[in-house]
């Protein structure tokens, strides 16, 4: 006991300015009129704020674009294999990025002076052909959005079309000379199986030229309008946890000031 006592009374003497957690309670208990004002203003102040803040609204314009397609028909049958891009959508979208989207910016800037205020996401949906053009903006800007979507959506267009007419003449090719190849082979003879090889090989071609599509804008520049704020449940959570801890500081600032108030009104006493 008086060995406790003694290490007890000599860690007080090493340590005078030592603060324990119950002389933290005291203090907070004392004070805690404090952390009531400032507790209850910061939570009023985002009630306030939540309650009255006029609503935000953001701006979703959404273009649609059917990429060209083709797809193959078996020969004698009438099951079609599966459609195909002529081109990646990845691919596509990366050109879209990389090359057309900065010269529609670039042609837009020219006829605007200014540049675009808004950006442009670029996505395929997933097991679908489609190109999707989306923007959002938090103001209404229907009529540049169309414009720019629909430059994009020209290009693409223009350039998908020409892989089309590319895809067209080399079908086309195979389908001459098929028709030449049946041509010489009816001139001779024991050739039934080549003949009929060949005649399979051009109904087949045929059947892929006709499958192909051309790219199809399905929807251009489709205006949504989406609420975005404000968000009042989380502004009333902030502010109240800011005023929980922010009541706790300057508890103890107010403390620390009448502290250091006290100590001086001693000092100059002296």
């Amino acid at each position: 006991m008086n060995n406790s006592y003694s290490h007890s009374r000599e860690d007080q003497d090493r340590y005078p300015d030592e603060i324990s957690l119950v002389d933290l309670a005291v203090t907070f208990i004392r004070r805690r009129h404090v952390f009531y004002v400032v507790f209850l203003l910061c939570t009023l102040g985002g009630l306030t704020y939540a309650f009255f803040a006029p609503d935000k609204y953001e701006y979703e314009y959404v273009s649609l674009v059917q990429v060209a397609q083709k797809a193959a028909v078996a020969s004698g049958q009438n099951d079609e294999l599966p459609i195909a891009t002529l081109q990646s959508p990845a691919v596509t979208i990366a050109t879209l990025q990389a090359s057309w989207l900065p010269q529609v910016k670039e042609r837009y800037y020219a006829d605007n002076k200014k540049s675009i205020p808004f950006g442009v996401v670029f996505e395929n949906p997933e097991g679908t052909t489609l190109i999707r053009l989306s923007t959002v903006t938090g103001v209404q800007q229907d009529l540049d959005v169309q414009e720019v979507h629909a430059a994009l959506i020209q290009e693409l267009a223009q350039y998908q079309n020409n892989l089309v007419e590319r895809e067209q003449a080399s079908i086309n090719q195979r389908i001459d000379s098929l028709e030449a190849l049946k041509t010489t082979l009816m001139r001779q003879a024991n050739s039934g199986l080549a003949l009929s090889t060949a005649t399979e090989q051009e109904l087949e071609l045929k059947g892929a030229l006709r499958s192909l599509v051309n790219v199809e804008p399905i929807v251009n520049a489709r205006e949504t309008v989406v609420k975005s704020g404000p968000k009042r449940n989380l502004i009333v959570a902030v502010s109240t946890l800011t005023g929980f801890l922010l009541g706790i500081l300057m508890v103890f600032m107010f403390e620390f000031g009448v502290s250091v108030k006290k100590k001086l009104a001693v000092t100059e006493g002296l």
